[in-house]
């Protein structure tokens, strides 16, 4: 069975909309805008890309993304090599890039849950919050991989729904604290 991963750059508050720039959000670019910079709080996202088999994004992270990612070929070369899955129930074959490697659209849940009983190495799932708490809240995440930012950010998309659910336990795994404020905490889901 292989393990789904979600990384995320997340508020305190737990917002993970627009950390990178995105258009449209008030607060576009909140991890780079008055947090200085510090090389050790991002190991993790080097060793993600080294470890990970497979990426899954849901459409709306893939639609940002893939016009973007395969030109980043220093920054994301083993990420651009690697399979990728977008869980959607709308987009098309004819829309996915052609210059990205193979892409696979998944178009439920089921779709995810059967992909991880296949053979293989980690899938990583990056931005896509909807899918996220979609994934989260059928118990199909794994582990957890989240730099945490000291900031408030309010309203956003967040990492976690609102759906009344049972307790759902986390073992830590890993943590650090940077000099910027930023916490690096790695949880596995506890079944």
């Amino acid at each position: 069975m292989r393990t789904l991963i979600t990384t995320a750059f997340v508020s305190l508050d737990g917002v993970v909309e627009a950390p990178g720039g995105e258009p449209g959000y008030r607060n576009s670019g909140w991890t780079f805008q008055g947090i200085e910079f510090d090389a050790a709080a991002y190991e993790i996202k080097a060793r993600e890309q080294d470890e990970a088999a497979a990426m899954l994004l849901g459409r709306v992270s893939y639609q940002a993304f893939s016009p973007v990612w395969p030109g980043m070929t220093e920054e994301f070369p083993r990420y651009n090599a690697m399979p990728k899955y977008v869980v959607s129930t709308t987009l098309k074959e004819e829309e996915l890039v052609a210059n990205w490697g193979e892409i696979t659209i998944l178009r439920s849940l089921d779709d995810v849950a059967a992909l991880k009983e296949t053979e293989g190495g980690p899938i990583t799932v990056h931005g896509s919050a909807t899918v996220n708490r979609n994934l989260s809240d059928a118990g199909l995440i794994d582990r957890y991989h989240l730099l945490v930012f000291p900031v408030l950010l309010g309203a956003g998309k967040r990492l976690f729904s609102d759906t009344d659910k049972d307790k759902q336990g986390l073992k830590l795994l890993e943590s650090e604290s940077y000099s910027n404020g930023i916490q690096k905490l790695v949880y596995d889901v506890v079944r």
